[in-house]
């Protein structure tokens, strides 16, 4: 009887005050039909309080998603299957799925009447904007009698879970001297033999030795040019991803920081594609995935350890090691300081190859942040020790970035080929 009361509306607990007051009433003037009216004016709440108690028993509801993984940006699809198994068909029954704010608004539906022993499907989208481990539910049901006077809330479904991985970018082409066979990737084979390098003719930077200069090279495009050796890209290769909250700008699905972990994810699942064995690691060192012989199921571990990465709260690169732990490196980093710079730089064997994508992050706030690092500070230190260097913009796409990169590796085209002899 408790719970019934408990469950009384405002008209349902004014209708049983009248009803009592009226009964009080009817026994001091000592009118029966004023007793009679008073009778039913209170036993017509607790009717309905009783009704609805009873119907909240019966209601039974299991939740599907389907895909349970998704990207951001793809569409989801959620369904609901109701069904009832009291004595009594149910009705005026207001649910409402409990939705995360980056998978959308709250669905509402409302059941007018839910037959006995008849299952009943709902069916609602979900669109994610935001990456993450989502958690959708719980399924609540309010249940209400046609006369508004008694209601109920109950849980019918609990928490069924979404995993938002990053968007990814399908991208083309390998950096130079890759190895891999992926058309003209400006590298040739100066000696024939097993385990030889490859040889890759560049423009001379502040650093390299002049006693590898290519004279025929550097005759024909009237600059001074260099001989690289470089071991191709058979091996495995890490992906560096800087996850720093310090080092990011912006919030939401625009920030810096959610650019930076869709072009990771792109750039592994790219290299998986060419056979490479991926190693994703953060900025301290850390692995978060790594891909070997598990084929297409290492896609999924990376695209899962990037749905629940969360931002670092280191304030700069100082992980004390290499980072590719003797790999090529390809490294996203966010705004870079010239100390995390050097960092990098001190760590790195200068015959291993090492790209990096540096983050305009003023760009992301709209440059106004006069605090954020300039990237071309960074640049110049990393390219001084030999790294291939792409700046990322917000208004630059991911493929435009990746080939910018890959010309930073040493790709110059058919003609430049010709002239290593």
């Amino acid at each position: 009887m408790r719970t019934a009361l408990s469950g009384l509306t405002t008209r349902g607990r004014c209708l049983l005050a009248a009803g009592f007051a009226a009964g009080v009433c009817a026994a001091v003037l000592n009118e029966r039909d004023l007793l009679r009216v008073a009778a039913f004016v209170i036993a017509l709440p607790l009717l309905a309080a009783w009704l609805a108690t009873r119907a909240r028993v019966g209601l039974h509801a299991a939740r599907f998603l389907a895909p349970s993984r998704v990207p951001v940006g793809a569409a989801a699809e959620v369904k609901l299957d109701l069904r009832s198994t009291g004595r009594l068909p149910t009705g005026g029954l207001m649910l409402e799925d409990t939705v995360p704010y980056a998978l959308g608004a709250r669905p509402r539906f409302l059941v007018e009447r839910l037959p006995r022993n008849t299952p009943t499907s709902l069916r609602y989208p979900l669109k994610p904007v935001m990456r993450g481990i989502q958690q959708v539910g719980p399924l609540m049901a309010r249940i209400t009698d046609p006369f508004g006077l008694a209601e109920f809330d109950r849980e019918l479904a609990g928490r069924s879970r979404l995993v938002v991985v990053p968007r990814v970018v399908r991208l083309s082409g390998l950096p130079g001297g890759s190895g891999m066979g992926a058309g003209d990737d400006g590298s040739v084979r100066l000696r024939a033999g097993q385990g030889e390098d490859d040889a890759v003719v560049r423009q001379y930077r502040q650093g390299d030795d002049l006693r590898k200069v290519h004279w025929r090279s550097t005759a024909r495009r009237d600059e001074l040019m260099v001989r690289v050796e470089e071991r191709p890209w058979r091996g495995g290769t890490t992906v560096l991803l800087d996850h720093r909250v310090y080092a990011h700008r912006g919030s939401g699905p625009t920030a810096s920081l959610e650019w930076a972990i869709s072009f990771a994810a792109s750039i592994c699942l790219h290299l998986h594609h060419f056979g490479h064995q991926v190693r994703l690691v953060s900025e301290d060192g850390r692995v978060l995935a790594g891909g070997s012989s598990d084929g297409g199921h290492s896609d999924h571990v990376v695209l899962d350890s990037l749905a629940a990465l969360q931002g670092s709260h280191r304030r700069e690169l100082s992980g004390g090691m290499d980072p590719g732990a003797g790999q090529e490196v390809i490294a996203v980093l966010g705004g870079l300081s010239p100390a995390s710079a050097e960092e990098l730089v001190r760590y790195r064997p200068r015959g291993t190859r090492s790209l990096a994508v540096l983050l305009d992050v003023n760009a992301w706030s709209g440059g106004t942040d006069a605090a954020a690092p300039e990237p071309e500070d960074a640049r110049r230190l990393l390219g001084g020790a030999g790294w291939g260097v792409a700046i990322a913009k917000p208004s630059a796409s991911m493929q435009q970035v990746w080939q910018e990169l890959c010309a930073s590796a040493g790709s110059r085209g058919p003609s430049f080929r010709s002239e290593v002899g």
